[in-house]
């Protein structure tokens, strides 16, 4: 067997040669190594004592440097100047140190400060944002968002980086001007109080809850720095009360509707208690309707409300145009009566549900006797009953861009109680995407919805989904009429449709009485029925400007006009939103 070779022991001469050579050459290189760094420590050594003791030309003097140098002397350079009030030097130093050391989240910060004194506030965000992504606990960079938020008037983004620091804390809160609501409703209807912070979901609560109450043409939330970093808030709010937040207000909302033969009664926060009446008596002859509702809340909740109604029309129509049978409809006549009631309930401020149910009669004058069995379904009267759930949420909401994603479903069910019909089902939904682009105020606002809907089983035609613009109905394809000298029926029906809208409102003039917002529109859909008989046929697409003149801070007249975009006529429009 060979013999193995005996191992140096520990310190043995040849092993201690290699430890001698190794430390000779760390020692070479390392005195060589600080030999290169050490007049550019010495230099940021001064220039730090110079910029401690206030001389902030001496300081940035010293701190320049060579384009290569450390980024911390970049950085003490930019301080330097920054205390001079020379932002455009100020700026390229940070700039090029954070070239330099691009995960240094203080070289964003300094930035966003040089920003803020120049002014430009966007800019001054998207630099705080970029130092927060590279540091989410800064402290620093998440209060200055919040003031910059905050000063734009924009409360719910500065209290999502407030609410990190738990902040803000409120002093007090009222209410400007006072209101007559019941105290007990006013102080449930709030999601905060002092001394409490001020949170987001507190606020979206809030602001869910009084327009749940039905009785504020308008509301507004905002904060007042107070002593000690505390603040005061204040909900301003118009209150309707009796007729309206103000005589001249209630006699517009009332008459809005003339020149369409239509007024709109209303009393509302009745005994203090949210209490409201709504009507609507419209005497045109050819689709004659009176509507009544009582609202309130339920075990004095605000979140909780109830609604009861009855709704009775008389209407002519004309189908001419829309219904593909062998008999001629021109002077068909519906009258129907309902009665129903809905409980809804605001969950917070990113949710709401509510459930209802719905009894109905209906009846049609001057049926062709040609009606085969198919047709005559659509045109059957008869007695109803119905039942529906639907909720509504949030989906996304970035209060730093202004943009929220809402979403609702309704699902609804019942029965025909004729012996041709039986019972059916009908499914919504909805999206709706808000956007404001700019930092401030409402100008150029865009808003984009997409909705869609089927019915399952035989319905009646007053059941039908219809895609054109007419008062009674809101799925709104601008560039088709919904009605013929008067008459309904001209808007495409069936018992599917789908539906895409987009538009966009530029502020043209405003003063205390009324507003004018102008801006285009696109809405593009399809609508169809499985009997052939309704239905759009293909693709629609209408485009158009629309006008909306708010008057008083209560009713806004919108003005329309659309063109189909695959020909016929352009369509003028003109109603009243409540």
């Amino acid at each position: 067997m060979a013999v193995q070779p005996q191992l140096d022991v520990a310190g043995s001469p040849r092993k201690g040669c290699l430890i001698r050579f190794f430390l000779i050459f760390f020692f070479l290189s390392t005195a060589g190594f600080a030999q290169d760094l050490g007049p550019e420590a010495s230099r940021l050594a001064a220039a730090q004592s110079a910029f401690d003791a206030g001389r902030w030309d001496e300081a940035a003097r010293l701190s320049q440097g060579p384009a290569d140098q450390p980024a911390e002397l970049d950085f003490l350079r930019g301080l330097a100047l920054s205390r001079l009030e020379k932002w455009d030097q100020a700026k390229v130093a940070f700039e090029t140190g954070a070239r330099k050391s691009p995960r240094d989240s203080r070289f964003p910060v300094e930035l966003a400060g040089i920003a803020y004194k120049q002014k430009n506030l966007r800019l001054a965000k998207q630099d705080l944002r970029t130092a927060l992504n590279l540091n989410p606990d800064d402290a620093y960079a998440q209060e200055f968002l919040a003031t910059i938020y905050f000063l734009e008037g924009n409360l719910e983004a500065a209290l999502k980086f407030w609410n990190l620091e738990d902040k803000p804390r409120l002093r007090s809160v009222a209410f400007m001007p006072s209101v007559r609501l019941s105290e007990p409703l006013r102080n449930r209807a709030l999601a905060f109080n002092a001394p409490q912070v001020l949170t987001s979901s507190a606020l979206l609560t809030t602001e869910s809850r009084l327009d749940n109450l039905g009785i504020f043409s308008s509301r507004r939330i905002a904060l007042t720095p107070a002593d000690s970093g505390t603040y005061d808030l204040t909900v301003h709010v118009a209150e309707r009360n009796l007729w309206g937040d103000s005589k001249a207000q209630g006699l517009v909302a009332l008459f809005s509707g003339l020149p369409y033969a239509t007024v709109y009664p209303g009393l509302y926060n009745l005994g203090h208690r949210a209490v409201n009446l709504t009507s609507l008596a419209r005497w045109d002859a050819e689709k004659r309707r009176f509507f009544v509702e009582a609202s309130l809340p339920v075990y004095g909740d605000p979140g909780l409300r109830l609604r009861i109604y009855a709704d009775a029309r008389n209407e002519n129509w004309n189908l001419s145009q829309t219904f593909t049978g062998t008999a001629s409809l021109t002077d068909l006549n519906i009258r129907r009566i309902a009665a129903g009631g809905e409980f809804n309930q605001v969950v917070n401020g990113r949710w709401s549900w509510s459930a209802g149910a719905e009894a109905a009669n209906r009846n049609f004058r001057n049926l062709s006797s040609s009606l085969s069995a198919t047709e005559q379904v659509f045109f059957t009267g008869g007695n109803s009953l119905a039942g529906w759930v639907s909720a509504a949420r949030t989906l996304v909401r970035a209060p730093e861009r202004r943009f929220t994603l809402d979403s609702s479903v309704q699902a609804r069910a019942g029965r025909e109680f004729a012996s041709s019909l039986g019972p059916f089902a009908t499914f919504q939904g909805r999206l709706n995407a808000h956007w404001f682009p700019r930092d401030k105020g409402d100008d150029y606002q865009m808003q984009a919805r997409i909705r869609a809907g089927a019915t399952a089983g035989k319905a009646s035609l007053d059941e039908l989904f219809q895609l054109g613009v007419e008062r009674d109905n809101d799925l709104w394809m601008r560039g088709h009429l919904g009605t013929t000298d008067g008459r309904k029926g001209t808007a495409p029906l069936g018992r599917r449709y789908f539906l895409a809208s987009w538009e966009m409102d530029k502020n043209i003039y405003q003063n205390g009485l009324f507003s004018v917002k102008i801006g285009p529109f696109l809405d593009s859909g399809a609508i169809a029925d499985s009997s052939g008989l309704f239905g759009s046929q293909r693709w629609l697409w209408d485009s158009g400007l629309q006008c909306k003149v708010r008057i008083l801070g209560g009713v806004t007249v919108v003005f329309s006009y659309g063109q189909n975009l695959r020909g016929g006529k352009g369509v003028f429009y003109g109603t009243v939103l409540r």
